[in-house]
């Protein structure tokens, strides 16, 4: 898998068997209950999300760290802010 370190984030979402929408639902939900500074990190198969969650998390204000892709499996990076 391409997490590089599981230690460098507080908490790790697995979505990579949800459909639009839900893996921007679970990042939301997960973003919610964690605290500012904390890292998100969001895995799924789900191309819509390359649009979806990059867009949710700019209008919120956090911060995208790095998007990676690797076979068809995306991981997004995510801090909040």
């Amino acid at each position: 898998m391409m997490i590089h370190s599981e230690s460098q984030y507080d908490v790790i979402l697995d979505a990579r068997e949800d459909r639009c929408p839900m893996p921007l639902l679970k990042a939301k939900l997960a973003l919610s209950k964690m605290s500012v500074g904390q890292r998100l990190c969001v895995t799924t198969c789900d191309a819509g999300s390359l649009k979806d969650i990059p867009k949710y998390v700019e209008l919120v204000g956090y911060r995208l760290l790095s998007t990676y892709e690797e076979k068809g499996v995306y991981l997004f990076d995510i801090q909040k802010n």
